[in-house]
């Protein structure tokens, strides 16, 4: 698995240096016809996902434990957030929290632009591209991979997730091929995030010091921020990248209150009880819109470039951010799983996009000339941060935590897909060989790097390479996810629910009442359950507990692992 993975990864990366024009052209083709065939399907997809995982937290099922009955969550809440929400977010907040509201605003897909409607708009369709969608991808390819693996004990890899549907096949060619797509889906993915993280950083720095913002700059970003993100994983989960998702938690935190307390801030807090407001109502028409009508005449055109890469970056980062939600998310339930994973990043990830998203509309607003109309999407927040009625010295520290809270979320999450990539060709092995994980995270490194100088060989921005190759990717990987939801609700329902009985009673409790010489109670005459102080058929622990038996006797099913609550 490790050396057909490299192989290919390698090849692929001698084709965009050897001929990075026949590279760009053969993806931009490959795109194309995605997008004009294909894009429902990433529609309805990422909507039947949300539908999917909302019905697992709210069903019977949202008490079965990711591991056996007894487990108990390795990591405490804080981290377990911290991690979660620096892998399955990173780099793209800081990168589009600014210029894609603006974007939207000024080139709506429907309605007028710059109007106050647009306006509204903006926000909504940056919501709904950051909200529940994203989320709810990665939720069911993190609680397949959690449940086979620590409920059924079979390995931490995709094919696992596929078990009920192949059987034994998962450890032959069907269930190799599972597992070399989602190599690469996470390779491409981590692509796609590490170029424009580089992107935001070479701005931060043209900001700062002056440096031209060029391709070659980019490169060597992505160069030496991938040496930064070696050194975490080579410090392994606790040590390295629980400690740098903490890190840069507090630092992006830390960034968005100044913004938040030196920007409009009460304005900004109508703006997101309004965006919450409007997000809720509006989300389950958007989640299965395609603009038949064709919108403004480029609805096709916005779509494809908004939506359907989104949903494409999304699943293509579905085996990277899915497998690591799964590896630290042993022994919880279903139910606290799914809620933790769409609710609290999603809550975070509102509030972050109403405070740089509506900072930067309410200045375009009162002035359609204003820089930030017309700026490229990886300075949009330095420009943000220099309208802000401050010291000069504030804005240029504001400036320069920006630059390092990229260049962490960078990190995170080149490391943490380092290790699931790592873990995925070392046959699910969660603690596979430091050599390895290196080898990764420099490839996908280089990756990125090909892949900006393939989007520049053609001519094209480097932001429409990371784009197709994003989308690309998703499309086999969004069929794999299907057929994960098809197998883990299989799955579940040969999870047993066990109601515990009441005790027998006694012959000897008959025996005393038939001899006792005491006259006869009020509720004597009553069947023996429902008299007074009695309630054979309730107690507080034993309402409901799971057995991971099969309905017949569980020996049919090779890859069960047995728990405490299992019965015979």
């Amino acid at each position: 698995m490790f050396i057909s993975s490299a192989v290919l990864a390698v090849a692929f990366v001698l084709w965009g240096v050897i001929s990075p024009t026949s590279l760009g052209e053969v993806a931009g083709a490959v795109n194309t016809w995605i997008t004009d065939t294909l894009g429902w399907l990433y529609i309805f997809s990422a909507t039947g996902f949300l539908i999917f995982v909302l019905f697992l937290m709210m069903s019977r099922y949202g008490r079965v434990k990711l591991g056996p009955s007894d487990s108990t969550p390795e990591y405490g809440n804080t981290s377990w957030f911290a991690m979660l929400f620096t892998a399955g977010m990173g780099i793209g907040l800081v990168f589009y929290a600014v210029s894609e509201p603006i974007s939207h605003f000024t080139a709506p897909p429907t309605g007028e632009p710059s109007s106050p409607e647009a306006a509204r708009d903006s926000m909504l369709y940056t919501f709904f591209h950051w909200g529940l969608h994203p989320w709810a991808i990665y939720i069911v390819l993190g609680l397949s991979l959690g449940y086979f693996a620590f409920r059924r004990g079979l390995p931490l890899r995709p094919a696992a997730a596929l078990y009920p549907l192949l059987k034994e096949r998962i450890n032959g060619w069907p269930g190799y091929l599972v597992d070399v797509l989602a190599v690469f889906g996470t390779l491409f993915g981590l692509a796609t995030s590490l170029g424009i993280g580089a992107q935001q950083v070479a701005a931060g720095l043209d900001v700062l010091f002056g440096w031209e913002n060029t391709t070659t700059l980019q490169v060597l970003l992505i160069l030496g921020i991938t040496a930064v993100a070696i050194a975490s994983l080579m410090l392994g989960l606790d040590k390295g990248i629980r400690r740098l998702a903490l890190l840069n938690l507090w630092l992006a935190l830390a960034l968005m209150l100044f913004v938040f307390f030196f920007g409009p801030t009460r304005d900004l807090l109508n703006s997101l009880a309004a965006n919450m407001g409007s997000y809720v109502q509006e989300v389950p028409g958007l989640s299965f819109q395609t603009f038949p009508d064709g919108g403004n005449g480029t609805a096709a055109e916005w779509q494809s470039g908004w939506t359907l890469f989104y949903w494409g970056w999304w699943i293509s980062w579905s085996p990277f951010v899915g497998m690591f939600l799964a590896r630290i998310s042993y022994g919880r339930t279903i139910r606290q799983f799914v809620a933790g994973c769409l609710f609290a990043p999603v809550g975070a990830s509102m509030v972050w996009l109403t405070v740089f998203g509506n900072s930067a509309l309410e200045l375009v607003q009162n002035d359609p000339d204003h820089p930030l109309a017309t700026a490229a999407p990886e300075t949009a927040i330095y420009v943000l941060l220099a309208q802000l009625p401050v010291a000069q010295i504030l804005i240029t520290l504001a400036s320069v935590l920006t630059v390092f809270v990229v260049v962490l979320f960078f990190a995170t999450s080149s490391d943490s897909g380092s290790l699931v990539v790592d873990i995925l060709t070392n046959g699910g092995d969660p603690n596979p060989r430091w050599q390895q994980r290196l080898f990764w995270a420099v490839l996908e490194g280089v990756i990125a790097a090909v892949l900006l100088a393939a989007g520049a060989a053609t001519g094209a921005d480097a932001l429409s390479a990371l784009q197709t190759a994003a989308i690309v990717a998703g499309l086999p990987l969004g069929i794999v996810l299907i057929l994960m939801a098809i197998g883990l609700s299989t799955a579940l329902r040969d999870e047993k629910f066990v109601v515990a009985l009441p005790p027998e009673p006694s012959p000897l409790d008959s025996l005393r009442r038939s001899t006792s010489r005491a006259e006869p109670g009020p509720d004597d005459d009553r069947p023996a359950g429902q008299r007074t102080g009695s309630d054979p058929l309730m107690c507080e622990t034993a309402v409901a507990e799971f057995a991971t038996s099969s309905p017949s006797d569980g020996g049919d099913d090779p890859g069960r692992a047995s728990g405490p609550g299992d019965r015979s």
